[in-house]
């Protein structure tokens, strides 16, 4: 399970439809681009491909074809069963995570739900990373992301 320091600062500004998009504070390029390279180093068993679901130019992180979350997982729609987590732009994520994980995010700032968020479409935002320590947290929910599609843990 999660466990988060709080987010210093207020919350970014985000869109409140689709395409749910973080409008301030948004990452820095850099930073970005570290989050991009350890998620593609250090989730095994994903691959990136198009996302499914995001905006053409978000990356996306898919289980791999032989692999299957752990039953009761729900991972981003439509299949539910595939895609786990993409990166905006913005450097904002949407991602699934078990409930708990959910509620450590928002409650400590660090992301809302999809505007769409249901039982049956599990998405929440995590608010792109603005500094290396922000970036490590980022880190840790997509660790936490990870192991909840997958029951393994990252690395």
């Amino acid at each position: 399970m999660l466990s988060l320091p709080a987010r210093a600062g207020d919350r970014p500004r985000t869109g409140p439809s689709v395409p749910h998009v973080q409008l301030s504070q948004t990452s820095p390029g850099e930073i970005r681009e570290q989050l991009e390279q350890w998620m593609s180093t250090e989730l095994p068993a994903a691959e990136i491909r198009p996302s499914e679901i995001s905006e053409p130019r978000s990356i996306a992180f898919f289980l791999a074809d032989d692999v299957l979350p752990p039953q009761g997982a729900v991972l981003l729609p439509p299949r539910l069963v595939a895609e786990f987590a993409h990166i905006h732009i913005d450097g904002s994520l949407h991602l699934a995570l078990s409930q708990e994980d959910q509620r450590e995010l928002i409650a400590r700032g660090w992301g809302e739900r999809h505007p769409l968020y249901s039982p049956t479409i599990n998405v929440v935002m995590l608010y792109g990373p603005r500094t290396a320590q922000e970036l490590e947290v980022a880190k840790s929910v997509v660790a936490a992301s990870y192991r909840y599609a997958t029951g393994r843990t990252p690395g």
